[in-house]
């Protein structure tokens, strides 16, 4: 007993130490001293940011296993090295270039609601901080870097989901390189870098606080344009172009998926404040848990009246769509709205993916179009009409105000347009250059043998050792 308040004391005295002895660093640290010695608030905030940031980054692994769940087991190795791989190279690209095209590099700021005007005078992309040097080697901007690396990161790994089972993955790995390089960080730099979208002279400019336009309407949109120009997978659609359906290989991961995704959802939005002392953060958590829970329950009810079963795959991207619907309007709406909003971005959702599906002729395996997409482009939409005028300044229809819709419109139509031409050239040059789409054997065998050479679930054989080359 005295021996363990003796190690209680020990820890809290080598604490103290170690934080007097880290603020002392932050304090006199040349690279880092004036941005966080300005306020005494800025340590808490700085902590802040990097631990949700860490809660996006494990979003990947949600990702990764809702997808793999989703699909068929032949392709279940090859989906999961995309999804590892992903973040991996969008990660360089981001720190060699797009943090630059998206924020200037420098003048970050952690503890405003959005660190935005990092480089004034150029409405369209940032010029500074290229491989984080310069201005950019300073220890706040580093950690706003991190935290927008995340969101780059979900941005690009939401397309693995729609062109999967039949995209090459050095294909793949091009496509992750130059969206958050290029499509994701300029766009980026419109809105959230002080850009055009930012100032524009309607209502308090177009708003999204979290992303549902800059990382899931990019992702979504960008997933549509993959899947429409890799086409469908073999045995998809048959002579009379009727949709099949292919069953989940594994719902267990699809439900660790989507439960791993909502915890994250708790880093992307809360985090967006860049502040733990932004007291708004519990609307804007309690908004994103309503919006998300009310998007399965639409769902999964939609379903039980169309065919007397309650759907789970269904229920976790009714789930997601909430989600991605809430992530723009978060902050500026009360709870009653997120209510609203998850109900509607679910029935987007379904509309839409049968839409894509029936219509569009795109094949979407785990339904990636119609949750970001769908959900991204409401969720902008839905700062114009809910926004109460109770944070940041901004208003919508329920207050009387026209020009912030507005703004939100010519947002979404900023969007669409960019991420469409864009994502075109981008799959254009990669088909005509190192290939799209695997071989017709390749696909039909699967893409984990021909690829990576294993498999999720070896026979016995190749688990002794003995089966033939």
């Amino acid at each position: 007993m005295l021996g363990g308040q003796r190690m209680a004391w020990a820890a809290a005295l080598a604490a103290l130490v170690f934080l007097g002895g880290a603020s002392s660093v932050l304090a006199t640290d040349p690279t880092g001293a004036d941005t966080l010695k300005a306020s005494p608030d800025a340590p808490v905030n700085f902590v802040w940011v990097l631990i949700t940031g860490f809660l996006v980054w494990f979003m990947q692994y949600g990702f990764a296993l809702l997808g793999a769940g989703l699909i068929r087991v032949k392709n279940t190795v090859n989906y999961l090295t995309k999804s590892f791989l992903d973040f991996c190279m969008g990660s360089l690209a981001f720190w060699a270039f797009g943090f630059a095209f998206m924020f200037g590099g420098s003048g970050a700021v952690i503890g405003s609601a959005m660190a935005n005007g990092l480089e004034a005078g150029n409405p369209f992309i940032g010029s500074s901080g290229f491989f984080l040097t310069g201005a950019a080697y300073d220890v706040t901007t580093i950690a706003y870097w991190w935290f927008q690396m995340v969101f780059a990161a979900t941005a690009a790994t939401i397309v693995a989901g729609a062109m999967a089972e039949r995209t090459k993955i050095n294909a793949y790995l091009a496509y992750s390189f130059l969206v958050t390089a290029l499509i994701y960080p300029i766009y980026g730099h419109w809105l959230w870098g002080g850009g055009w979208l930012w100032t524009l002279p309607f209502g308090a400019g177009a708003r999204d606080f979290a992303g549902s336009g800059v990382v899931h309407t990019v992702g979504g949109l960008t997933a549509l344009v993959g899947a429409w120009m890799v086409g469908p997978r073999i045995g998809k659609y048959d002579p009379q172009g009727t949709p099949r359906v292919f069953k989940p290989s594994n719902l267990a991961f699809v439900v660790a998926g989507t439960f791993i995704l909502f915890f994250g959802w708790f880093g992307f939005n809360p985090g967006s404040t860049l502040a733990a002392t932004d007291l708004r953060i519990s609307v804007i958590a309690v908004n994103t848990f309503l919006a998300g829970t009310t998007g399965a329950l639409v769902a999964v009810y939609w379903g039980f009246v169309k065919n007397g079963k309650m759907d789970l795959v269904l229920a976790c991207n009714g789930t997601l769509a909430g989600l991605v619907g809430i992530t723009a309007p978060c902050a500026y709406v009360a709870p009653w709205a997120s209510v609203v909003i998850g109900a509607v971005a679910a029935l987007i959702m379904i509309w839409a993916a049968g839409f894509v599906e029936r219509t569009l002729k795109v094949d979407d395996p785990v339904g990636a179009i119609a949750v970001h997409a769908g959900g991204g482009i409401w969720g902008v939409l839905a700062v114009g009409i809910f926004a109460d005028g109770t944070y940041g300044g901004v208003s919508g229809l329920i207050k009387g105000q026209v020009g912030q819709m507005v703004a939100q419109l010519i947002d979404v139509g900023a969007v669409v347009a960019w991420v469409l031409v864009t994502a075109f050239v981008m799959f254009w040059l990669i088909k005509k250059t190192i290939g799209l789409r695997a071989t017709r054997e390749e696909e039909l065998q699967g893409l984990d043998i021909p690829e990576h050479g294993s498999e999720l679930y070896p026979s016995e054989e190749a688990l002794a050792g003995t089966a033939k080359a």
